[in-house]
C-alpha cells in the first residue's frame, strides 16, 4: 500500500495493491487525484439534464443542445451528425511536440461537429437527452426504454412515470427513487418488486403500504402495523392523498417514523464482496455508487445498466464494458478506453478521446465514426500509430499541461475541469460537489448561467386547488410560480392527465426543485467508516427497540463496516446481520 497526497484537496490517500495491479494491467501511471476529486473531475464532463438553445453549425437554425453557447461548440443534429456530409478525418492535422498534449486536444475539440443530445431510436421525445429508445417521453435524460414518461432521470425499461430517478422497471410510478420492478408508487425510495405503495422506503415484495420501511412481503401496513383490507382503505381515505395539505402531512409524519427504524448499512440487495451504496446483484465492487450487475469494479459510479466488469474509476453508464478508466459516458461495449468521455458504442482501446463512435486504437481523437489507428483525427497505418503514440505519451509527461491554479496533467490523468464545455454549475458534478460560483472562481471551474425566456407569473402556488379533483383544464394555460426558487413552471396536457389518473395534487415546485428534493434522499458518493449501532436490546440511542434476539445478545454488536451514512446523519445505523435479524 502507497500513499500520496492529492493534487487537488491536498488530503492523503492510499493506492492499494489491487489498485496497483489494475494499473499494471491497462499500463497507466498510478493517479496524483483521491478517489473523490478523480469522480469530480468526470463528474464535470457529463451534463446529463440541461438543455439550451444554439444555432446548428451546418444550417444556423435553432436546435436544442447539451452545450450551452458559451460553449463556442459546433453543434449539429443527430441527423446531420450521423450523415455522410462530413468525415472527422477532414479536421486531422499532424501533432505538434512544441505544446501541450490537452491544449491541442481541445482546440481540435472545437473545430470538430459534436452531436446536440446524444439520443438515438427515439419516437416523439425531441425534449430528452442522453438517452435511446424512448417514446412520447418529455423532459426524460439518461434513460432507455421508456415510454409516456415525464422529467425523469436514469429511469430504465418504464412506462407513465413521472418525477423519478434511478428506477429499473417501473410503472406509473410517481416521485420515485431507486426503485426495481415497481408500479403504482408514490414518494417511496430504495424498494423493490412492489405495488401501489405510498411514501415507503426500503420495501420488497409489498403492496398497498402507507409509511412503511424494512417489510417483506407484506400488505395493508400503514407505519409498519398490519391492518386488514377494509381498514386499511379506510385509513388511506383519511390522509386525503389527493390534496396538497395531505402530501404535505402524509411526507412529514412519514420521515418522522422513519428515523426512528433501522437501515441497513448499505443500499443494495443479493451482493458478494461489496462495499458502496446502491450496489445491486454485484459481485467484488469496492467504494462505489448505484452498481447493478456489476463485477470487480472499483470507485465507480452511475453504472446500473448491467454487464461490466473489470473497470476502475468510471462515471455512467457502462453496459457491458470492460478494463476502462477514467471514463464518463462511455459504455454499450466498450472494451480497453482511458480518459476518455461521450465514447459509445463499440469502442475499444482509444485513450484521451471524445464522442468516438464504432472506433478503436484511437488516441487524442474527437468526432471520429468507425475508424482505426487514428491521432488526432489523422489517419495512420498500423505501424505508424504505434510508433507515434509512445512518443506522444513522453511529451506529455515532460511538457504537461497545467491548469490555472497549478495542477499538473502529464500522462495518466483525466481532463481538467476548466475545459469542461458545460460549465461546471450544468453538469452531475454540481449535484454531488455542489459549490457556489464564487468557490467555482476561486478553483477556476467554468461557471456558465444562461439567461432564460422570462415569462409572467399568472398563477401563485398558494393558489392551486388542494385537491387534484378541483382542477380543470384552465390550468394548462396558467404561469405557475414555484414554492421554492419563485421561477415559473407549467403544467402540460400529458402531465395533468396522470395526476388525475392516479389522484395526485398538482405540484407546487418547478421541476429542477423537484429533481433537488429527490437526490437529496441520496447518499452521497463518500464512504465512512463505523460501528454497528445495535446495543443488543435497542440501539445506542435508544430510539429503536430489538424485534429479536442477536447472536451477541444483550451486548453492543461492535461489527465495523464502511457505510455511505456519515455519522451526523439521524439513520440508526445496523450491520448486515443485524439488519438480517430484525427484517428478515
Amino acid at each position: 500500500m502507497e500513499s500520496q497526497n492529492c493534487q487537488n484537496c491536498k488530503m492523503a490517500f492510499t493506492i492499494d495493491s489491487e489498485d496497483l495491479s489494475f494499473y499494471e494491467k491497462i499500463q497507466v501511471p498510478q493517479p496524483t487525484f483521491c478517489y473523490l476529486c478523480r469522480a469530480q473531475r468526470r463528474m464535470s464532463f457529463r451534463n446529463e439534464r440541461k438543455l439550451f438553445r444554439v444555432k446548428d453549425a451546418f444550417t444556423g437554425k435553432e436546435i436544442f443542445s447539451l452545450y450551452p453557447p458559451e460553449a463556442n461548440c459546433k453543434v449539429i443534429t443527430s441527423e446531420e451528425w450521423y450523415g455522410d456530409s462530413w468525415d472527422g478525418t477532414e479536421y486531422g492535422h499532424d501533432y505538434d511536440f512544441s505544446r501541450p498534449f490537452l491544449e491541442q486536444l481541445f482546440e481540435l475539440d472545437k473545430k470538430v461537429p459534436v452531436l446536440n443530445l446524444n439520443v438515438a431510436l427515439m419516437q416523439r421525445s425531441d425534449y430528452c437527452a442522453n438517452a435511446d429508445n424512448l417514446k412520447d417521453c418529455y423532459l426524460v435524460f439518461a434513460s432507455q426504454f421508456t415510454e409516456n414518461s415525464l422529467y425523469c432521470t436514469s429511469t430504465n425499461e418504464s412506462k407513465d412515470c413521472m418525477d423519478t430517478s434511478l428506477i429499473t422497471g417501473g410503472e406509473r410510478c410517481y416521485e420515485c427513487f431507486w426503485i426495481q420492478n415497481c408500479s403504482q408508487c408514490y414518494f417511496t425510495i430504495m424498494s423493490v418488486e412492489s405495488r401501489n405503495l405510498w411514501f415507503c422506503r426500503d420495501c420488497k415484495g409489498c403492496s398497498d403500504c402507507f409509511g412503511c420501511t424494512n417489510l417483506r412481503q407484506s400488505s395493508y401496513c400503514i407505519f409498519n402495523k398490519q391492518y386488514t383490507k377494509e381498514e386499511y382503505k379506510k385509513e388511506i381515505e383519511k390522509l386525503r392523498l389527493d390534496t396538497r395539505t395531505g402530501i404535505k402531512e402524509a411526507h412529514m409524519k412519514t420521515r418522522a417514523f422513519w428515523d426512528t427504524q433501522i437501515v441497513k448499512y448499505q443500499q443494495g440487495l443479493r451482493n458478494l464482496n461489496t462495499t458502496g451504496s446502491y450496489v445491486t446483484d454485484s459481485k467484488n465492487i469496492h467504494d462505489s455508487f448505484l452498481i447493478r450487475e456489476g463485477e470487480n469494479l472499483r470507485y465507480c459510479q452511475n453504472m446500473e445498466i448491467p454487464g461490466n466488469k473489470d473497470c476502475m474509476d468510471v462515471y455512467e453508464w457502462g453496459e457491458k464494458t470492460e478494463l476502462c478508466y477514467e471514463t464518463s459516458g462511455v459504455g454499450t461495449n466498450a472494451y480497453n478506453v482511458q480518459f476518455s468521455y461521450d465514447c459509445w458504442p463499440s469502442v475499444s482501446s482509444c485513450q484521451y478521446s471524445m464522442h468516438l463512435r464504432g472506433c478503436s486504437d484511437c488516441f487524442g481523437c474527437v468526432g471520429l465514426k468507425k475508424k482505426q489507428y487514428c491521432i488526432f483525427n489523422k489517419q495512420y497505418s498500423k505501424e505508424e500509430y504505434e510508433a507515434l503514440v509512445p512518443k506522444i505519451i513522453e511529451q506529455m509527461n515532460t511538457l504537461p499541461y497545467v491548469d490555472a491554479k497549478g495542477r499538473i496533467y502529464k500522462y495518466g490523468e483525466f481532463f481538467p475541469i476548466e475545459l469542461s464545455p458545460y460549465g461546471y454549475n450544468n453538469t452531475v458534478a454540481a449535484d454531488f460537489f455542489p459549490i457556489t460560483d464564487a468557490e467555482a472562481k476561486v478553483q477556476a471551474y467554468p461557471w456558465i448561467e444562461v439567461e432564460r425566456n422570462t415569462y409572467a407569473i399568472t398563477k401563485k402556488q398558494s393558489d392551486l386547488a388542494d385537491s387534484i379533483h378541483e382542477v380543470d383544464d384552465s390550468i394548462l394555460k396558467k404561469i405557475i410560480e414555484c414554492e421554492q426558487c419563485a421561477k415559473p413552471y407549467r403544467i402540460l396536457q400529458n402531465e395533468l392527465s396522470l395526476l388525475r389518473r392516479e389522484s395526485l395534487p398538482l405540484p407546487t415546485l418547478c421541476i429542477e426543485c423537484r429533481h433537488a428534493r429527490r437526490i437529496s434522499d441520496r447518499l452521497k458518493i463518500n464512504l465512512y467508516e463505523r460501528i454497528c449501532m445495535c446495543g443488543g436490546l435497542n440501539d445506542t440511542t435508544m430510539t429503536y427497540k430489538n424485534t429479536r434476539t442477536h447472536i451477541h445478545g444483550g451486548n453492543f454488536c461492535g461489527e465495523k463496516f464502511k457505510t455511505g451514512y456519515s455519522s451526523d446523519r439521524l439513520e440508526i445505523v445496523y450491520c448486515e446481520q443485524c439488519y438480517q435479524n430484525e427484517v428478515a
